[in-house]
């Protein structure tokens, strides 16, 4: 039997679930025997790759940059996974929406600065508006809510998943279930 191919993104977020991901221990050798890791921050890969099994999406969608990168995701991803409260309801990230894109940039890049105060145009993409939910931009097939979900919650979720089992796990992970 081939491995599946499983895919882990950050968008914008803490990597606090990436942490907790990894917080599975040694039960990430006994999901390394059915899942090949082929795209994630904590691997080398720089491209989504065109087919994937399962994508575990970490952080809410905030600028125009990650509205791109979750479609292109969802088009390339048999199931997607909405993982932590970012990702399933835009929490942290979406602080930021009472006091808007402009008033945050002001603040950390002109008013905060001693040294050439600007607003970067390169290297900090352009902020949505409002910071949302990955699930308001697309599909979103499990939610696994937590800041961050435990490393026992990934395990539960990641096994039955790839056994094609049910999911044994709060039953907010399913909207419409």
């Amino acid at each position: 039997m081939s491995k599946l191919k499983l895919a882990t993104v950050w968008l914008d977020g803490c990597s606090g679930c990436h942490m907790s991901f990894l917080d599975m221990d040694e039960r990430l050798l006994e999901l390394a025997e059915v899942v090949d890791v082929v795209y994630s921050p904590i691997v080398d890969t720089k491209v989504f790759p065109d087919e994937v099994d399962i994508t575990l999406v970490e952080g809410a969608v905030a600028s125009v940059d990650d509205e791109k990168k979750i479609k292109k995701i969802r088009e390339h991803s048999k199931m997607l996974v909405a993982m932590g409260d970012c990702a399933v309801t835009g929490n942290v990230p979406a602080m930021r929406n009472p006091i808007g894109p402009e008033a945050i940039l002001n603040r950390a890049y002109i008013e905060n600065v001693s040294a050439q105060p600007q607003i970067p145009c390169v290297v900090v993409p352009k902020l949505l508006r409002v910071v949302r939910p990955i699930h308001e931009f697309v599909k979103v097939d499990v939610f696994l809510p937590g800041c961050p979900p435990s490393a026992d919650t990934f395990h539960t979720a990641l096994t039955a998943l790839v056994k094609s089992g049910p999911l044994d796990i709060p039953a907010l992970t399913r909207f419409g279930a």
